[in-house]
């Protein structure tokens, strides 16, 4: 399946042209009909000789209908580029033109229509030059030029033979296994429900599959598929295709929006663009300006904050990050159109560099357009190492998706995985959606970044096991789930040791100051004058405070049981081993028992017993405690 849009003036015979070829007129529109002029998108498919399969989209070359036209020509593979030979280029010949360079089509075939109006060889040899002088500037210099007349069908067998010599050498829509739908149709059909039409890019659909439509996040089932009213299992990229979709009503999906498979896509509100200004543009892009942007089939008002400059003057080239009055759904490479709003012209073209922005770039920062030119002309590695650059920890499908790619980076995931280059912390690379990822050069900062908050928090607390481990989450910077593999990788590599809830650096010992020594010194007699029946632990933070107390506790000295009762940590030992033994020889013994075995009081001793039970080492039954 190959795709063409039709461009073009007003009247130039493209809706006869395209049913010439089809067999179909593409007006389905009362009005249409009524005023023999094309308004919206029109649609049909016809088979070349060799039996390729051409899907074609007829747009309307009025110019009141430029944003039906912008629709229908992003995402096609080639343009039957339309010109009356009786009347010549004319201005949305020109627009259309523009239009179909700034968004890199590069194949096609201009029709030269009419011809059966035009008695003179001269006037029509003088129309193929003015044609080609015309092209020469665009990415469609150097395309066939065909007379041809859809009326008297002069012409029409070397157009169907020209279409199918450029299809067979231009290679197919690459499979990135990220199928997206921008829909350009959605409607109700008795019996079937909800449809949707488009051209399906970057991957495949099959029948039974959950989808998302973004943006607004709606999930639906894939119900059935169909290209040009044949019945489909699997639909492949590059080709038009309908969608029967449940769980949807049609009103609740619109042309501008696209069909992904869950958590592939994600629609953005900013977005970066190299952008392309037409040298006969009616204005420069300045900063701050509002324009229209078209994307896919989607359109939206945007602001454009030019990085670098004050303003990108006519026939210039820079980059811009563009604010969306709505979100849209984009990927690294798409092609957008830039036009003014009022009185309506096609100012120029971008394409996009970083689909995905969470704040605002500063305008003069070199690092900035640095970073964005890397990942414009970058190999693959390089845009997955800028795509990187400014996070600490990330999922690699993230970063895939900020780089503008999908499965076809593993290649390069696994180079910069082998070089040293991309840390997986977690997960399998092969897994993109479930890896963390880290560049080497970020790994580094957030190490350099820990051993400082660790050390300055060992130099404020110098008698704590070690600084609370969400805390040190928090002021690093470290994304919730990835501290587990972040604190594990980062132990490994021996800079610091974990705790159940805390962290501390590798070598860091607590250090007492003489007076803290005392006070410990002088506790620890104090329990061991009665080990049964020590200070309780508001006596022990009234003596000694929190600081020497904590110190104690954490480094195994002194083990509390419950709020109030704290036993040395060899005398609960000796406590839990004699207990042990009395157990295993009359097998079950009462909370009285145990009191007289150790000469202590019940307070003690029910504290000790109810840990044990928590602990797992004894069970208690009614009034008993056996062994667990």
């Amino acid at each position: 399946m190959r795709v063409l849009a039709t461009a073009g003036h007003v009247d130039h015979g493209k809706s006869t042209l395209v049913e010439a070829l089809t067999g179909t007129h593409p007006d389905r529109l009362k009005e249409e009909r009524d005023r023999e002029m094309t308004i919206d998108l029109g649609f049909g498919y016809f088979t070349l000789p060799d039996g390729t399969l051409v899907g074609i989209i007829d747009v309307p070359g009025h110019r009141d209908f430029i944003d039906n036209m912008l629709a229908g020509v992003g995402g096609v593979d080639a343009a039957l580029f339309v010109i009356a030979a009786d009347e010549g280029p004319m201005p949305q010949t020109r627009e259309h033109l523009a239009i179909l360079d700034l968004l890199g089509v590069r194949t096609g075939i201009v029709a030269l229509t009419k011809i059966d109006l035009v008695q003179d060889a001269d006037w029509l040899a003088l129309m193929r030059k003015d044609v080609e002088n015309l092209l020469q500037p665009t990415s469609l210099r150097g395309v066939e030029i065909l007379p041809i007349s859809a009326r008297t069908g002069e012409g029409m067998p070397e157009l169907k033979q020209a279409l199918a010599r450029f299809f067979k050498e231009s290679p197919s829509r690459p499979d990135f296994r990220r199928p997206r739908l921008p829909v350009d149709r959605s409607f109700s059909l008795m019996g079937f429900g909800t449809v949707v039409t488009g051209t399906l890019l970057d991957g495949s659909f099959h029948i039974g599959e959950e989808v998302e439509i973004l943006p607004g996040g709606k999930h639906a089932r894939i119900r059935g598929l169909q290209t040009h009213n044949k019945k489909i299992e699997r639909a492949e990229p590059g080709g038009r295709l309908a969608v029967n979709l449940s769980g949807v009503e049609p009103g609740e999906i619109l042309r501008g929006q696209v069909v992904v498979l869950p958590g592939t896509y994600a629609p953005s509100r900013r977005m970066d663009l190299r952008v392309r200004m037409l040298a006969d543009s009616a204005m420069p892009l300045k900063h701050d300006s509002e324009v229209k942007l078209y994307l896919g089939t989607a359109e939206t008002m945007a602001r454009a904050r030019i990085l670098g400059a004050d303003m990108i003057a006519p026939g210039d080239s820079g980059w811009a990050q563009f604010i969306l009055a709505e979100e849209m759904v984009a990927a690294h490479g798409d092609r957008a159109i830039l036009r003014r709003p009022s009185p309506g012209s096609t100012i120029g073209g971008g394409t996009v560099i970083e689909p995905h922005l969470e704040k605002l770039h500063r305008r003069f920062d070199a690092a900035v357009t640095a970073r964005l030119e890397a990942l414009d002309s970058g190999g693959t590695a390089e845009r997955i190492l800028q795509a990187l650059a400014d996070a600490a920890v990330t999922v690699l499908e993230d970063v895939l998706q900020s780089a503008g790619m999908g499965p076809e980076a593993q290649p390069a995931v696994a180079q910069l995985i082998e070089r040293g280059e991309l840390l997986i912390l977690s997960g399998d690379p092969s897994a993109p959606r479930d890896a963390l990822v880290c560049s080497r050069a970020a790994w580094e900062r957030l190490m350099r970044k820990m051993e400082a908050l660790l050390g300055q928090y060992h130099r404020e607390h110098p008698l704590r096991a070690g600084m609370p481990r969400e805390a040190l989450r928090a002021r690093a910077g470290i994304p919730p789930k990835a501290a587990g593999p972040v604190l594990a990788r980062a132990a490994a590599d021996g800079m610091l040791v974990e705790s159940a809830h805390s962290v501390r650096l590798t070598g860091f010992e607590r250090v007492f100051t003489p007076a803290q020594r005392q006070i410990a010194d002088t506790l620890l007699a104090r329990f061991a004058q009665d080990p049964f029946q020590p200070p309780s632990v508001k006596d022990c933070l009234a003596e000694a405070g929190e600081e020497v107390y904590t110190a104690l506790v954490e480094g195994g000295k002194i083990k509390p049981l419950s709020d109030e009762v704290v036993f040395l940590q060899s005398t609960y030992e000796e406590m839990t081993e004699r207990l042990r033994d009395a157990l295993r020889v009359r097998e079950k013994l009462t909370v009285a028992e145990v009191r007289d075995l150790f000469g202590s009081s019940r307070k003690y001793i029910l504290a000790f017993l109810e840990y044990l039970d928590a602990q797992g080492v004894t069970r208690r039954e009614g009034d008993y405690r056996r062994l667990k």
